[in-house]
């Protein structure tokens, strides 16, 4: 008779809990159940017509909260160092501004036909001038409206324009300048990589069309010529272009009209007259540190010798003074090495001041 606790075909064969010894080796842990790849889907899900028997786990649903934190930092990561990486190595790099170039320079003195105009009294040597109806002085120096242009704001274009005229004022309005003093003023200015161009032209002037110090500024020898007045009758104008995306570019033109005399003795005044365009360069660097690059400059001045030496300085007839009526040294059209020949210009009697009325 079976006992009580036995099954009703008998104990089964084999040693006592076989059944469960025989597989206690095999144990399914939380961790294994969590990793398969399949699950078995719960009965009301089985419901469902051809629902199958078991549904594939996806590899990101086997992985912890935990691992899955620290996989989305890594890639947040990974995309940020990809886009920096790709922000330094873009293709569209920042335009680079022109390489600088020197300075080139041409003087051409005015000669008159007749002996120069004097008179005691400046104000009637204006008044009686082509200059009657300039400005005095820094006035005279009037700037366009700024206006952006495409890659620069109206405030890059405000800058270019400000300095081009602060450099005009100063190298050819200051009186310190104009009698052979300081420099210093239109130095500060400059670019650096003109710098060195700029102090050989003041330290061994040359007419070459490099280092000719009045090419930068407009100034007289203190030992031969005294301004008869300080106020410089002016009149010119600025344009600008934007040359390149990483340059704007200035041009000047303006007739300064200065009253002088000779520096010893009370002798009459006269007038002389420069007219001088100036081509003007900045880049970023330039207007961000408040620098000009100054690429060309071109006087017309008079009255003048053409025989005149206006490397260092300008040379002006004075009162009552005539041209040398000899010619330039004549110029080898075959011979090698640079040319120098001398340029010379016919002062027009309409642009000097005619006599004062009595």
């Amino acid at each position: 008779m079976n006992g009580p606790g036995d099954p009703p075909e008998g104990t089964p064969e084999g040693p006592q809990g076989g059944g469960e010894e025989e597989y206690r080796s095999v144990v399914f842990d939380e961790s294994f159940v969590r990793a398969a790849r399949l699950q078995e889907f719960s009965a009301r899900e089985r419901m469902d017509d051809h629902a199958p028997a078991v549904r594939t786990r996806h590899a990101w649903a086997r992985v912890s909260a935990s691992r899955q934190v620290l996989l989305l930092v890594m890639l947040i990561a990974l995309a940020f160092g990809t886009a920096v990486y790709m922000g330094l190595r873009h293709p569209y790099k920042e335009p680079r501004p022109p390489a600088a170039e020197p300075l080139h320079i041409a003087l051409v003195p005015l000669a008159p036909r007749d002996p120069v105009p004097g008179a005691a009294s400046v104000k009637d040597l204006f008044d009686n001038s082509p200059a009657a109806q300039f400005r005095d002085g820094a006035e005279g120096v009037t700037l366009p409206a700024a206006r952006r242009t495409q890659n620069f704001s109206e405030s890059l274009v405000m800058a270019a324009l400000a300095t081009a005229k602060e450099y005009t004022v100063k190298s050819a309005l200051d009186p310190a300048v104009l009698t052979g003093g300081t420099q210093r003023t239109v130095r500060l200015l400059l670019a650096p990589s003109q710098l060195a161009q700029f102090d050989r032209s003041l330290a061994h002037p040359a007419d070459d069309g490099r280092y000719a110090a009045t090419g930068w500024l407009i100034r007289f020898d203190p030992a031969e010529v005294a301004l008869a007045d300080r106020t410089v009758r002016t009149q010119g104008t600025f344009t600008i272009t934007e040359a390149s995306p990483a340059a704007l570019e200035v041009s000047s033109d303006h007739t300064f009209v200065y009253a002088v005399r000779p520096a010893k003795g009370p002798q009459e005044a006269s007038l002389f007259t420069v007219r001088r365009t100036m081509h003007f360069r900045f880049d970023r660097d330039d207007l961000q540190e408040h620098h000009v690059q100054v690429l060309q400059s071109r006087l017309q001045a008079g009255p003048e010798s053409c025989a005149a030496n206006d490397a260092a300085y300008l040379r002006p007839l004075l009162a009552g003074q005539k041209a040398d009526p000899a010619a330039p040294a004549g110029t080898d059209p075959y011979a090698g090495g640079e040319n120098t020949a001398r340029v010379c210009g016919a002062l027009a009697p309409s642009a000097q001041p005619s006599p004062p009325r009595r």
